[in-house]
């Protein structure tokens, strides 16, 4: 972890001879960059996926994820930073048929969100539930700290409130837009049905 939080994404060579193993050693546990940063990203946020709420309400349980993981985004910040850097130059390689390793696979927050809105499956449509997991999904985790720090200059302090801000407008937009859809699709059930 010590060479990833100096910026860097090493080479699973340069692992081995800063870890002091031999080559073969290295490429045994990481045999590749992507396994590596799995490793990394696994260690840095471990409690972060194992967070469960038994909180019954969806808002509160977004707003208490929220809370309770970005200091840990702050703490594993050039760590995550590295695991995007990562995942953006694969596809880049990718995409040019350059790619010889494994490509590095986000995507935990599919699930850590999906638990955050569980307790909204009653309140939205599943379009609506769908959305806001998308919309979710874009502000959390690293990618408000790139945005919020690197180009608005913002203390880590403002980063958490403007992300959690984000996250609390969006319930409340799905929330809204649900609670107005409601008489709508009363009326469309209570509508008789015309028979030619």
């Amino acid at each position: 972890m010590e060479i990833i939080r100096d910026g860097h994404i090493p080479s699973v060579a340069e692992v081995a001879v800063r870890s002091r193993v031999s080559r073969a050693t290295a490429y045994r546990y990481f045999p590749s960059r992507s396994a590596l940063v799995t490793a990394v990203i696994d260690s840095s946020l471990g409690p972060v996926r194992k967070l469960s709420s038994n909180l019954p309400d969806g808002r509160a349980r977004v707003r208490e994820l929220f809370e309770q993981t970005f200091p840990r985004f702050q703490e594993f910040e050039p760590q995550l930073r590295a695991a995007a850097q990562l995942a953006l130059e694969q596809w880049a390689q990718e995409r040019a048929g350059l790619l010889e390793e494994e490509p590095y696979r986000r995507g935990h927050r599919v699930r850590i969100l999906e638990h955050a809105i569980e307790p909204m499956k009653g309140e939205l449509t599943p379009a609506l539930r769908q959305r806001l997991h998308h919309a979710l999904s874009v502000v959390y985790g690293i990618e408000p700290y790139v945005i919020l720090k690197d180009i608005w200059h913002l203390p880590e302090r403002e980063v958490q409130r403007v992300a959690l801000w984000m996250a609390d407008a969006l319930v409340d937009a799905a929330l809204s837009q649900s609670a107005a859809l409601k008489p709508q699709r009363k009326a469309a059930v209570r509508a008789p049905k015309v028979l030619r």
